[in-house]
């Protein structure tokens, strides 16, 4: 009898973390892929009888950030945690600047290259994330982090240089389509590769609860882009344009409270599970993104592009087999690959 206590005791264990692991992994896949899905139609499906495209990425920016602020603040203050800043205002000023930065990027790419490039392009943050952590951290790698790093982008260029002839951008302008996708890829890969290192040394430099970090970061993002659609002048078109298109309101609406769940299961799985089982959920996320969006929205693939998916994913899963130490990882490595806890990218 006392035997057998301690095997169920043990069964029971298991069951509850397995549990835990299929809950995090739901939450996690259903949240950033309805995320993804919603980018996509957002900004490359036309709305209404005269097909108008949603043009204001910027907007985007503020409604997600708004309301990952107002849920913050609702977190701190049931959990009766302390309001005030723990570093200097201007600190998450520079993160923010940053983010806002990497997520204009990101939306602004879909105009001009398909989801599935963009997320496979994302992959490639391993080497922006090396160069800002040597640069700032005085992070040393070794060579087997720089081989990896290198396959990646091998795989990544791959994918991004030989499109499928029937894969059509809504804004396509031939070449100039791809060079200006491929710019601005490059901006949210080096704004995101900083924006994850300034925060891991924000972090390790301050002794920073994760809500009220995402808190300050995001006030500040809502100020800056508030600031920049005013400036712009496209606050009063954005307004206009949702108002006229209720499905787009809606559309906004969720993808600004998926993109704010998703957060709170990052944190879950990365406290629960550690970096190495967020990190492989990350990469078939990834993965299961591009099938969907393939599917979803009848993006061909060439066997190029096929033969690029299968170097990235094959090294970005065997890089995670083989690493012995795993390390805290960032959500936006959500979309993207750092080290340090979560963080609103979306």
């Amino acid at each position: 009898m006392a035997e057998q206590q301690p095997s169920q005791l043990m069964q029971g264990m298991k069951e509850n973390k397995l549990f835990k692991m299929a809950f995090a992994v739901t939450g996690i896949m259903s949240t950033l892929l309805i995320y993804g899905v919603l980018q996509e139609k957002i900004m490359r499906v036309p709305y209404g009888p005269n097909k108008e495209y949603f043009k204001y990425s910027l907007f985007l920016v503020f409604c997600n950030r708004i309301t990952t602020s107002a849920v913050s603040a609702g977190v701190l203050l049931a959990s009766k945690k302390a309001l005030d800043p723990v570093a200097p205002i201007y600190k998450y000023c520079v993160v923010s600047v940053s983010n806002i930065l990497t997520t204009t990027c990101q939306y602004e790419a879909l105009k001009y290259v398909s989801f599935p490039v963009q997320t496979l392009a994302k992959c490639a943050k391993m080497i922006p994330v090396m160069i800002w952590g040597t640069l700032i951290m005085q992070k040393k790698y070794n060579g087997r982090d720089y081989l990896f790093a290198l396959i990646v982008t091998l795989g990544c260029s791959i994918f991004i240089l030989f499109p499928a002839a029937g894969d059509i951008s809504p804004y396509s302008r031939g070449s100039e389509s791809t060079v200006w996708g491929v710019s601005l890829m490059i901006g949210y890969l080096g704004f995101d590769g900083f924006t994850s290192t300034f925060q891991d040394k924000l972090f390790k430099g301050y002794d920073m609860e994760i809500h009220n970090q995402i808190f300050y970061t995001t006030m500040c993002s809502c100020m800056i882009s508030f600031t920049g659609l005013i400036l712009q002048g496209n606050l009063l078109m954005a307004i206009d344009f949702v108002s006229r298109h209720n499905d787009c309101f809606i559309d906004i609406a969720i993808l600004s409270t998926v993109a704010t769940i998703s957060q709170f299961f990052i944190s879950y799985t990365i406290r629960s599970f550690g970096a190495l089982a967020f990190a492989t959920i990350m990469t078939t996320r990834q993965l299961v993104s591009i099938l969907l969006s393939c599917v979803w929205f009848a993006h061909p693939l060439s066997s190029e592009q096929l033969i690029g998916a299968v170097i990235v994913f094959g090294s970005i899963y065997s890089k995670n087999i083989f690493r012995s130490k795993p390390k805290p990882v960032l959500p936006e490595q959500t979309e993207n690959g750092s080290s340090s806890p979560p963080r609103v990218t979306a």
